[in-house]
């Protein structure tokens, strides 16, 4: 008999459960929010397209709808404890901030490639 043997790679995301900033933590990264004082949709569109989503959807915001979409899939992704409830009123009571955070979040996450990859190795008889 043959032995087949089948090699599964999987990847996963690891996360605190938290966002990596605060929301007024914008002193942690001055570039990202002095490009959110003097251009906050350049901002926007430059998140939108870090997360991999077309870069002109904030530019579409109509009642928040775009910024809670965002921030919902950024938490799905990274495993981000909250809720849509949460979403809304932060973006709610501190739009820019909000935007800001995510930004943060982005980048952080791509410097420290917060993905573990698996690899598992099956062998059929």
């Amino acid at each position: 008999m043959a032995a087949i043997s089948t090699t599964v790679v999987s990847t996963q995301r690891t996360s605190s459960g938290t966002w990596t900033t605060g929301i007024c933590d914008c002193c942690s990264d001055m570039s990202t929010c002095c490009c959110g004082f003097w251009c906050f949709p350049c901002m926007q569109c430059q998140t939108a397209s870090q997360f991999g989503w077309c870069f002109c959807m904030p530019l579409l915001d109509c009642c928040m709808v775009v910024s809670c979409c965002l921030r919902k899939k950024m938490r799905e992704q990274y495993s981000i404890n909250g809720s849509c409830c949460d979403d809304f009123c932060t973006l709610c009571f501190c739009y820019p901030c909000a935007w800001c955070q995510m930004s943060r979040e982005i980048k952080t996450r791509a410097r420290s490639g917060t993905t573990a990859t698996v690899v598992t190795q099956q062998i059929r008889y």
